[in-house]
């Protein structure tokens, strides 16, 4: 389902009120980095577990990031023996919520999604590309490297990518947004997942406003 932050965050006010009947005034600002902060560590747990990919409401499509060409310098892959020029995309991409092994990234693929690429590092590529049997290897391969994504294999001129947004608006051109408030970012996150994050930032908040008890005076060593 999707949910706008500003009535999540609304949402997790009003059931922290239910339990503490003080009128304890919470900042949208705090409520919001407990948000992100247990949304990411149950994703980095899923993905860690290789079964982010199955929460499909997660994951936000950018449709047609467009690739330019750069050398192996810049790609971190100078081991090639040949001096081939690598793909990558134009502009970095938005920010992600942070996986076990790199930010969030689902399928990277053509256009028109019928053609998928392979996840490796620049290291993995060099030996496979430096193995004698290469030749016959017809997989399409990209990493992630320093926000961009590279293709050492690869002759179009764009992607579809699915990534996992961290706390931010696209505009129409797939660009973040700059002048998009926070509480107007929309969520994309199952039903379940809302219930455990809404449960998590509550008991968080629950122990930072826990007012302890007046200490018992013991009469006898008075």
């Amino acid at each position: 389902m999707n949910i706008l932050i500003g009535e999540l965050i609304s949402q997790i006010r009003n059931l922290f009120k239910t339990v503490h009947q003080d009128n304890l005034y919470v900042s949208d600002r705090l409520i919001y980095s407990l948000i992100k902060k247990h949304l990411a560590l149950f994703l980095y747990r899923e993905d860690s577990k290789m079964k982010i990919s199955q929460i499909r409401a997660i994951f936000t499509v950018l449709p047609c990031v467009e690739l330019i060409d750069v050398d192996l310098v810049e790609a971190n892959c100078l081991g090639l023996k040949s001096d081939c020029t690598i793909k990558r995309t134009k502009k970095k991409l938005p920010p992600l919520i942070q996986g076990f092994n790199m930010p969030i990234i689902g399928s990277v693929s053509s256009i028109d999604g019928r053609i998928f690429l392979t996840a490796t590092t620049p290291a993995q590529y060099v030996k496979k590309a430096n193995a004698s049997d290469f030749k016959y290897n017809k997989t399409l391969y990209f990493w992630y490297l320093n926000g961009y994504l590279y293709f050492p294999n690869l002759t179009w001129d764009a992607v579809r990518v699915e990534v996992v947004l961290d706390g931010v608006a696209l505009d129409k051109d797939g660009q973040v947004d700059e002048c998009a408030q926070a509480q107007d970012v929309e969520f994309g996150i199952p039903e379940y997942l809302m219930s455990t994050v809404q449960a998590e930032v509550i008991k968080d908040l629950s122990l930072m406003f826990q007012i302890p008890k007046d200490p018992v005076i013991d009469k006898q060593t008075t």
